[in-house]
């Protein structure tokens, strides 16, 4: 390993404390080590600009930086256990190729403030791929509503045979479930966007740090003022981005529950794409729906990221070694929610219904609602109509169709009211000039 950052004269290591201490750290820190390449040139141009670094220095470290980062990119550099971690892999590279300029690099800034804007970058790239997911899927669940609106579905509760619904209800569902979930990755993308850079240990610098040139240079909406609140944000920010993804893959589990039941041979309604699922290592005759029960089990990941952040912030205000852990959370929670939800959209697209089975599932009992209404409609008073309803002798074969078209409350198949949900997405993608009330 190389020398450590904080290494003393007359201290001696033990190698299994460092082994502990340093744990899985330097493995992690290739999932943020393009970040922190980012955002050590944008603090070099902020030394620049107040003195402790030339332009030539400047130049140099920017220059070393771009290379380390294609040489990391193209598998020649390896972030591995010749490092404590990320941090120190990017200074010894520099002081290797610019010797004093690549020791000034560090002036003004501790690893707290170095991780936690890597870290907060990596949070915006993952946050900003969740909501661009969570859109396409609301837009493919809105194609589809329009081209299956009328579509018969028996509707289930306590998953029992309820109603006669429809494709087109239980596609608007989930668009309308996803456009919620992007609205909610876009507010907390918002929230997170806050540069932590230059606020060092918790506690600031006697150095006048371009803090607005660094929050510019590095895209952040806002600077994150108090030097001590942003060490009090690590954690609690993760945590924001954390319960935006888990809201996401909330619904995505409820999703693949469904498309699980709906393929199975006692439903049959769905067919999936043959790319979606896996066969049996016995037995030759099966298809398993692999890739929607794996996406029903990747919330698992999001919930025991969440828990473990959420413990880590038992701690008083300031800096603690603690929070090192929360690297490996957010990366196994994106890792396996991203994965799942970056597969939906095409799931989605592709998936198949079965009519014939959809239809052959509605009997005569699902019309009794439709029965109540009518009657209470024509004046009598709704729990006489229900009680008559009731009755087996009254139910009869209906047709799914004038069912459908005769549900006019607003969202049901009568009136489902695509336009307002356009006009929802629509502004999610920063375009309200389609943005409609439309009662279409």
């Amino acid at each position: 390993m190389t020398d450590l950052l904080w290494q003393k004269p007359g201290v001696k290591l033990d190698a299994r404390i460092q082994q502990f201490c340093a744990g899985d750290d330097v493995i992690l820190d290739r999932e943020f080590f393009l970040f922190d390449i980012q955002a050590s040139a944008a603090h070099a141009e902020g030394l620049q600009r107040i003195g402790i670094l030339d332009a030539a220095e400047l130049a140099g470290i920017v220059r070393e930086l771009d290379a380390l980062a294609r040489d990391f990119t193209a598998g020649e550099f390896v972030l591995d256990d010749r490092y404590e971690d990320g941090h120190s892999a990017i200074e010894a590279r520099l002081v290797e190729r610019l010797g004093d300029a690549g020791r000034r690099i560090h002036t003004g800034r501790s690893r707290n403030d170095q991780v936690l804007v890597a870290t907060r970058l990596w949070l915006k790239d993952r946050l900003t791929r969740l909501l661009a997911s969570c859109r396409q899927a609301a837009a493919v669940a809105l194609d589809r509503t329009e081209a299956e609106a009328s579509l018969p579905l028996p509707g289930y509760t306590h998953l029992q045979r309820a109603v006669v619904s429809s494709a087109g209800m239980w596609w608007s569902a989930w668009a309308e479930a996803f456009i919620d979930d992007a609205a909610r990755a876009r507010d907390t993308l918002a929230w997170v966007d806050a540069n932590p850079l230059g606020s060092a240990a918790g506690y600031g610098v006697n150095l006048p740090l371009d803090r607005d040139h660094t929050t510019q240079a590095l895209g952040f909406g806002r600077m994150q003022v108090s030097a001590t609140y942003a060490q009090l944000s690590r954690g609690k920010f993760e945590l924001a981005a954390i319960e935006a993804l888990s809201s996401a893959m909330l619904d995505l589990r409820r999703l693949a529950w469904d498309l699980s039941l709906f393929t199975s041979a006692e439903f049959g309604y769905v067919a999936l794409p043959a790319q979606y699922t896996t066969g049996s290592s016995i037995m030759p005759n099966k298809r398993n729906p692999d890739v929607i029960e794996l996406m029903r089990a990747s919330y698992a990941s999001v919930a025991a990221g969440r828990a473990e952040i959420e413990q880590l912030l038992s701690l008083p205000s300031g800096y603690h070694r603690d929070l090192q852990f929360s690297k490996g959370a957010i990366f196994h929670a994106f890792g396996r929610g991203l994965g799942a939800l970056e597969l939906l959209p095409d799931l989605l697209r592709n998936l198949e219904w079965k009519p014939e089975a959809m239809r052959a599932a509605l009997e005569p009992s699902m019309y009794a609602t439709d029965l109540a209404i009518d009657l209470a409609r024509d004046g009598m008073p709704f729990r006489d109509a229900y009680r008559q309803a009731a009755d087996p002798a009254r139910w009869a074969e209906g047709d799914p169709m004038d069912s459908l078209a005769a549900r006019v409350s607003p969202g049901a198949a009568g009136d489902l009211r695509l336009g307002v949900l356009r006009g929802r997405l629509a502004a999610l993608a920063g375009d309200r000039s389609t943005e409609t009330s439309s009662r279409t």
